[in-house]
């Protein structure tokens, strides 16, 4: 199973060796959009995005943030890692649409990519929680890697 990382010689599933690797400053950053139905986005006008279980953005802000630090817990392979800095965005887009960015960072052997997309992931799913009482038609759109950081190579993804 040449060139998947996390496949030992046998094809049996494998943690990547860091050990070799160099101690660099690694950053990722990751996006999930979420696509509320006309009903959600007109409450969350007179609301201004509160509901009975406290502001929506807030608290998915901070459920994105915890879940980036519990990564290596979530996905078996991922290595665990003290997250140096986590910062979640969530912005208004296109009248229906919430972007959430997730940027992670650590100086490390390893790259955040999974904890910024884990980040976003979490933080997305959190919205839809939080308002599937008023519309089961959100619709997490995608969450896809934006930028990385450190290591051997750096990636941009035009968004």
């Amino acid at each position: 199973m040449e060139g998947f990382s996390h496949l030992d010689e046998f094809g049996r599933p494998a943690m990547v060796d860091v050990s070799a690797k160099s101690v660099t400053h690694r950053t990722a950053v990751a996006q999930s959009i979420v696509e509320l139905p006309e009903e959600v986005m007109q409450k969350f006008s007179a609301d201004g995005f509160n509901t009975p279980k406290g502001s929506v953005l807030q608290v998915a802000i901070i459920a994105g943030i915890i879940a980036a630090k519990k990564t290596g817990e979530l996905i078996p392979l991922c290595h665990p890692l003290g997250l140096d800095n986590c910062h979640i965005t969530i912005e208004v887009k296109d009248e229906n649409q919430l972007v959430i960015e997730c940027t992670t960072s650590i100086t490390a052997k390893t790259g955040v990519e999974m904890e910024a997309l884990v980040g976003a992931s979490i933080a997305a799913l959190t919205v839809y929680d939080m308002c599937k009482a008023l519309s089961h038609h959100i619709v997490i759109k995608e969450t896809k890697l934006i930028k990385k950081t450190g290591g051997k190579h750096d990636f941009t993804n035009g968004s």
